[in-house]
């Protein structure tokens, strides 16, 4: 007798079937471990962190559903005895910590320096920005 009838084709099958599942289990971990992966760098990671100084021109709490803070900076390349921008780009943030609300309710109108982190990208119970504000004070 051949080696290759010593299984009949139901055994064949079932060690087919069990050998199929094994490899799809393998591949179904990997993919559920790349996704997590690159959500995380997608929305969670840190691409950058620093600061920035400017002018505050408008803070406020916006959203349909899910109400969030978001700021819009003038940033000055050119400095002036006034308070003019001059050669200026504008930086849009979100605050995240509503104890810095009130501050930056009261600082409007000023120049500030804020600290700020970076994500990839934004989700939308986080703001409409990438750029995540977590202090503020006021640039003398």
């Amino acid at each position: 007798m051949s080696p290759f009838l010593a299984f009949t084709k139901s055994e064949f099958w079932t060690g087919t079937v069990r050998k199929t599942k094994r490899v799809f289990k393998w591949v179904l971990f990997f993919v559920i471990l790349f996704l997590a992966g690159f959500i995380y760098w997608k929305y969670f990671y840190t691409y950058s962190e620093g600061y920035r100084a400017g002018l505050l021109q408008k803070f406020s709490n916006k959203g349909t559903f899910i109400k969030t803070y978001e700021g819009e900076m003038i940033l000055s390349s050119v400095a002036t005895t006034r308070d003019i921008a001059i050669a200026s780009e504008k930086f849009f943030f979100t605050v995240t910590n509503k104890s810095l609300v009130r501050q930056f309710d009261t600082l409007q109108g000023d120049m500030v320096i804020v600290h700020y982190k970076q994500k990839n990208a934004s989700v939308f119970w986080r703001g409409d920005s990438q750029y995540l504000v977590d202090s503020v004070k006021l640039k003398r």
